[in-house]
């Protein structure tokens, strides 16, 4: 795991700037990406620069040194992430007539091997891994930058400037690109509507204007002739996931689950390959715990795992953890985090997450890699279960107020949706507390209003997706608070790509795979990880599991409403039922409370009447309502709240 950086053209700059300076500086903040060494490489002829730190995983000598030259001098290169099989790709090459000596036993190094024999493209889709990459063709004179199937490593690339002072930019994340003289700092207010609708902005935008985010699956060329970047896509979430319901396995579930243990297996196996201390997260869950399983089936020695507890119960899994923990022999750390020392995280998340993101799990996921990287370099975790084997409890929820509501004619359900919010939430909440002698017990004692209104919005969904929408949401309407910020397309609103033949569960979870995965989940892990040097691996996303995964009849995912159903009997054979079955725990902190508590000061000062009037992203109003309304209790708008104090805190740090 590292980080790069890099630019493309700008030659106005480098008369009073020396480039090797210049790479050095747009370098300096990505340092915890890769601790362990630096490099620079400048074309002056054709204005090309590569920077790069490395996190020293595989071979840790000098000849893991990047940026990276092939053996034909053909390309250069700054790698951030893993090949699994890179082994394998060795073997292959060696079998098929390649006969250049290898420097050392880096990944890098293999990859360029691959490029000289088969090209870039035909290389990439060899690769098993997470990778984000930057490539010049010396020959071509073509930069190209690629990004990994499902997304987990990071790439923003963009025009900035003018004249011959316009230069493109990119890097594994932003801070490296601001540090660039042509950066031209302009936040995109539609990027911002996003992230009030999300908790995250979504690829392809960031929160910059004529900055993108690639997108995963994709290989972008570039060349000093022309500005207009070529975008190749090599491997597609929605394609693999028609292509997988179209054509599923056929086999008896106890064969199926033989086919998925063998290829987790592997994975797992593959993904355990370090010259340096690796170990894993583990909550106790579904999917942590089958991970850790099956690297303790697969070690001589116990396993490192590592888990965060809180004293609250509502948000405590270490006891989950150890239990599992102490039935598969691993080696467990545990850490009980006070709310003090979980709030002591946020001053630092405007810069582990140098753009505004709103995922409050955020700081737990910090602490336990925190907590990680004092014993080990590399952890593996149990991320993208809940997509691939229908984990989440929204799918069937969603599913089933479809089904409850679609049968209902479109004007009779907008008339009953109009009626419900005709009165206010407010006042619906008085009626509900005059004459709560009443009302059924079930609307006893709750907001009432929220809950109508919520109601009615599923109520007036004009197909299945917009009331997923709906679901995944947090702001539903961001344009009405953020001045100028007119929401663009995304893939969840109007850029979808089509998913024939699949039922409205496969729909959410192809969604998932394709936006709240990448854009919210691994975005959240690696940057976290990242801002303490460490690696984090993730088995279920090797792309052979995601492939077979989207092969699984959907009624081995979901049998008698019970959630993950061939996973589970994949872990049922490491570890007892006993000790995992109970209600699904995210991974959260009381943020609400937190808000109507100790961090009620420093919120108010964030998103004062008069600051927010001053600095002219947000229209106070509505803000200003749900603050007063949370923290004296009488409305939880802590997700709503987080997104703006996000924001704000993100400015504050960095503009």
């Amino acid at each position: 795991m590292c980080g790069l950086a890099g630019f493309l053209g700008g030659r106005g700059f480098t008369a009073d700037i020396e480039p090797n300076s210049l790479l050095k500086r747009m370098a300096a903040p990505i340092l915890s990406r890769g601790p362990d060494d630096s490099g620079f490489w400048y074309n002056g002829e054709c204005g090309i620069g590569l920077a790069h730190r490395r996190l020293s995983i595989l071979d840790l000598s000098p000849a893991g040194h990047q940026p990276m030259a092939s053996a034909s001098s053909r390309y250069v290169i700054a790698f951030n992430g893993e090949i699994y099989n890179h082994l394998d790709i060795r073997a292959e090459l060696e079998q098929k007539g390649y006969r250049a000596a290898w420097r050392g036993h880096s990944d890098t190094e293999t990859l360029l091997a691959g490029f000289d024999f088969w090209g870039i493209k035909e290389t990439v889709e060899r690769a098993v891994g997470m990778f984000a990459f930057a490539v010049w063709d010396r020959e071509l004179r073509t930069l190209t930058l690629a990004r990994d199937r499902i997304g987990e490593k990071p790439m923003y690339y963009g025009w900035q400037g003018t004249g011959n002072k316009r230069a493109f930019l990119f890097g594994s994340e932003l801070k490296a690109l601001r540090q660039h003289p042509a950066f031209e700092n302009q936040i995109d207010r539609r990027a911002l509507s996003l992230q009030l609708h999300h908790s995250y902005v979504p690829a392809p935008y960031s929160i910059y204007t004529g900055i993108s985010k690639l997108m995963p699956g994709c290989l972008l060329s570039i060349s000093p002739r022309s500005e207009e970047p070529l975008i190749n896509v090599y491997w597609s979430a929605a394609t693999v996931a028609k292509a997988g319901v179209a054509a599923p396995e056929l086999g008896q579930p106890e064969q199926v689950v033989d086919m998925l243990e063998q290829l987790l297996k592997n994975s797992v196996r593959q993904q355990m390959l370090a010259d340096v201390p690796l170990g894993a997260f583990l909550s106790g869950g579904i999917d942590s715990s089958t991970v850790v399983a099956l690297m303790q089936s697969q070690s001589s020695r116990p396993i490192k795992t590592f888990s965060i507890g809180f004293h609250e119960d509502g948000y405590n899994e270490a006891v989950h953890a150890k239990a599992v923990a102490a039935h598969l022999g691993t080696d467990h750390t545990e850490l009980y985090v006070t709310a003090q020392e979980a709030m002591d995280v946020i001053p630092r998340l405007p810069t582990l997450y140098d753009e505004p993101f709103s995922d409050s799990s955020q700081i737990p996921t910090f602490l336990v890699s925190q907590l990680a990287r004092k014993e080990v370099t590399v952890a593996l975790s149990g991320d993208a279960g809940d997509e691939l084997f229908c984990g989440y409890t929204r799918y069937q929820d969603g599913a089933k107020l479809w089904r409850n509501i679609s049968s209902l004619p479109m004007p009779l359900r907008k008339l009953a949706a109009g009626s419900l919010t005709m009165i206010s939430e407010e006042n619906w909440n008085k009626a509900a507390l005059t004459f709560g002698g009443i009302l059924p017990r079930s609307v006893r004692n709750v907001h009432l209003g929220e809950k109508l209104h919520k109601g009615a919005m599923v109520l007036a969904s004009e197909s299945f997706d917009t009331l997923y929408r709906g679901l995944v949401s947090h702001w539903r309407d961001p344009a009405s608070v953020v001045i100028g910020g007119d929401m663009p397309p995304t893939v969840l609103n109007g850029l979808a790509p089509k998913l024939d033949g699949l039922d409205n569960v496969q729909r959410m979870m192809a969604l998932d795979l394709m936006t709240y995965l990448p854009d919210d989940i691994l975005v959240k892990v690696d940057r976290a990880a990242m801002g303490v040097s460490l690696e984090t691996r993730v088995p279920f996303l090797d792309h052979r599991v995601v492939e077979f995964a989207w092969r699984v009849p959907q009624s081995m995912k979901l049998r008698d409403g019970q959630s993950k159903w061939l996973l589970r009997q994949v872990l049922y054979r490491h570890v007892p039922k006993a000790l995992i079955e109970r209600p699904k725990m995210g991974f959260g902190v009381p943020i609400g409370d937190w808000l109507r508590g100790p961090l009620q000061d420093w919120a108010e000062s964030l998103i004062s009447e008069h600051r927010l009037r001053i600095e002219g992203f947000f229209h106070p109003e509505s803000i200003r309502r749900k603050w007063d309304e949370h923290r004296t209790g009488r409305r939880n708008w802590q997700y709503y709240l987080w997104d703006v104090l996000m924001f704000q805190a993100w400015l504050e740090k960095n503009h």
